[in-house]
């Protein structure tokens, strides 16, 4: 049985994560402030045995060398997430996931820990390759525009751990997602598909942003979570960095409008330009992001296994109960 922490563990990929590492047997320590987590997201888990639950700050030094040292393995996705409050709260952002990565991987260091450090797509920037593979350029917009502040801070986490790496041996992984997306996934801070999907079963307008025209490729978190899993458990997987996505390409336009179709609803869609989506500014988009998977699948053998239907499927379930279950005002 192997012990392992997972900062953020309350939060939509580390709760689902911690499900799969109790089914198979290991022992889960979740720490979590609860800022953007929820502590529902573990009802499942909250009484096995081999879980428990500390909420605090990845940035309390003395409480992450104490969990860090009783662990095995650390899985670190603690972070300040979404576009909504990477805009809204920038400085805020930015020391969370600097100084909160610098903490982490100094006590993973300290103990000779193995740590999956959590990235993102966004370190590309507005990279618009056909494939973006794990070497290609970081293409961003002007340090002034607040979304490119989350990029360079989760580019700033992996160059720490690459760095802890080739220079003190430190046994670390680099995991980037692509718009995970699934159950549990809440619709603040700009999450597109449960957004969408709420607003769909509301008969609320459904707001996209822009022409509509940008795409995005979307992972199924229970994918998303095997390539963590498969990360961990290879040791070739030590000291390089892998994307983590799925290949199939949609428009803003066309995912809205699946969703109505789904969702049987009356909704029309509404473009809503940028600057009036985020007045405060501090936003720029890019048209496409697509993740080269290569890497991943030839050294792991992962395979996507849940498609977009699958995941706009479950994710209207989930709404549709929500919806049911909240009494009317």
């Amino acid at each position: 049985m192997t012990n392992f922490l997972v900062t953020g563990g309350a939060g939509f990929i580390g709760s689902h994560l911690t499900d799969r590492l109790l089914a198979q047997g290991d022992s889960v320590i979740v720490i979590d402030n609860l800022s953007t987590g929820r502590l529902s997201n573990l009802d499942q888990v909250a009484e096995h045995p081999n879980f428990r639950f500390v909420p605090g700050s990845i940035m309390d030094g003395v409480l992450i060398d104490e969990l860090i040292h009783e662990s095995d393995v650390v899985i670190h996705l603690a972070a300040a997430v979404g576009v909504q409050l990477i805009i809204d709260e920038p400085l805020r952002s930015f020391l969370t996931n600097v100084r909160g990565s610098e903490v982490v991987i100094e006590h993973a260091h300290r103990y000779g820990r193995k740590i999956l450090v959590a990235s993102t797509s966004e370190v590309y920037g507005k990279n618009t390759a056909d494939l973006l593979s794990e070497d290609s350029d970081r293409v961003l917009g002007a340090p002034s525009i607040s979304r490119w502040s989350y990029s360079t801070s989760k580019a700033v986490d992996e160059i720490l751990a690459f760095a802890y790496h080739r220079e003190r041996g430190l046994p670390a992984v680099i995991a980037r997602f692509f718009n995970t997306v699934g159950p549990r996934q809440s619709p603040a801070y700009g999450m597109v598909i449960p957004r969408l999907v709420r607003q769909a079963i509301a008969g609320d307008p459904i707001t996209v942003y822009g022409d509509g025209l940008q795409t995005r490729c979307f992972c199924h978190v229970h994918d998303s979570v095997s390539a963590i899993v498969k990360l961990i458990d290879n040791e070739q997987a030590i000291g390089e960095a892998f994307n983590i996505g799925a290949g199939r390409e949609i428009s803003m336009l066309d995912l809205a409008a699946t969703i109505i179709e789904k969702t049987n609803s009356t909704s029309e869609v509404t473009l809503v330009p940028y600057d009036v989506a985020y007045p405060l500014g501090g936003f720029e988009d890019m048209r496409r992001r697509v993740p080269d998977t290569r890497k991943l699948e030839d050294l792991t053998g992962w395979k996507v296994s849940k498609n977009l239907d699958d995941i706009l499927d479950e994710t209207i379930a989930e709404a549709e109960s929500e919806s049911r279950s909240t009494p009317s005002s």
